[in-house]
């Protein structure tokens, strides 16, 4: 089945993975590569078929399907057929280790998975981090982060989200207070009470803290964010509550923000295309185009290019 039911990837109908295993070992035999066969099949099936397909391919050919891909395949193109071959929490814990690793870290990786995840995935992340890398992963993020943006890190990663529905109205005036208090009204910032509020409460009971903060202070809680915190710490601040407000919306603004202007940011857009493909990419388009009055779509094509357009083209599934 597919993860969720707003996607644009959903369960092939007649699905036979013996069938499309054959298919991928013919498009990748011999001389080039037929990378059209690729994308017909890959991007219209769920994860849960390509599984199917993988174990297929293994049986009747005696190798990886993952090594072959990656040893025909390059580029953006690859990376994206690589992404789509893995499940969920494999995926999301590979784009983590790849973020930490090496000089520097992708700081927007960490922010997009861990502030966007539902408590079940973020353990279910944590567990396969462990396992498939044989490292914890909160032992890594806090090797390669500091100070504040990484204790926002690791409260997210204690997965420790209220999740139920109900909102305390005396705790929420309390909360908005609270956090007017640590910033808006005085010199120098306490991060601390930013942080128990927005990482612990659940989403009615932020959205009704961020009604009552916009009374107190006459701002939207963004606009302070943006005004006290800075760098890391204010992407991160920002991402947990408009996620809380509106996901899609979340991901429609980091896409547009990965294509506009000169060059893009493909691990961005990537990211978001494959993970979100049969969760939420319905409501991802209609964001996209309610916030920026253009299709997804349109801006997808003038953005990429050859096989790696075709492909994020059919996971954007649609003009429209």
């Amino acid at each position: 089945q597919a993860l969720g039911n707003r996607g644009t990837v959903t369960e092939a109908s007649g699905f036979n993975p013996e069938e499309d295993a054959q298919k991928i070992y013919n498009a990748m035999k011999g001389a080039g590569t037929n990378e059209a066969t690729i994308i017909e099949i890959l991007a219209h099936r769920t994860i849960a078929q390509r599984q199917k397909i993988k174990e297929a391919f293994k049986q009747s050919v005696g190798k990886e399907l993952l090594d072959c891909l990656k040893s025909e395949l390059t580029g953006n193109f690859e990376m994206v057929v690589v992404g789509l071959m893995m499940p969920a929490p494999v995926y999301d814990a590979y784009e983590l280790k790849n973020a930490i690793k090496g000089a520097g870290t992708e700081e927007a990786c960490l922010i997009d998975i861990l502030a966007s995840r539902s408590k079940a995935e973020i353990k279910e992340i944590i567990a396969t981090y462990k396992k498939e890398h044989g490292k914890s992963l909160e032992d890594d993020v806090c090797g390669d982060t500091s100070g504040m943006f990484q204790r926002v890190l690791v409260s997210l990663l204690t997965a420790g989200r209220d999740e139920s529905t109900k909102v305390d109205e005396a705790q929420a005036v309390q909360d908005a207070k609270d956090i007017y208090e640590a910033g808006e009204a005085h010199w120098g910032t306490d991060e601390v009470k930013f942080l128990t509020v927005l990482c612990v409460r659940n989403r009615n009971h932020l959205l009704r803290v961020f009604q009552e903060y916009q009374k107190i202070s006459g701002r939207d809680i963004e606009d302070s964010i943006k005004r006290e915190m800075s760098g890391c710490l204010e992407d991160a601040f920002l991402a947990i509550v408009k996620c809380m407000k509106n996901k899609p919306a979340f991901f429609a603004e980091r896409l547009y923000k990965s294509m506009k202007g000169l060059g893009t940011t493909d691990s961005v857009l990537i990211r978001i295309m494959v993970a979100r493909a049969e969760i939420d990419m319905l409501d991802i388009k209609a964001e996209f185009l309610k916030m920026y009055g253009k299709t997804l779509h349109s801006f997808i094509k003038g953005d990429a290019s050859g096989d790696y357009r075709k492909i994020l083209l059919e996971l954007c599934g649609g003009e429209k």
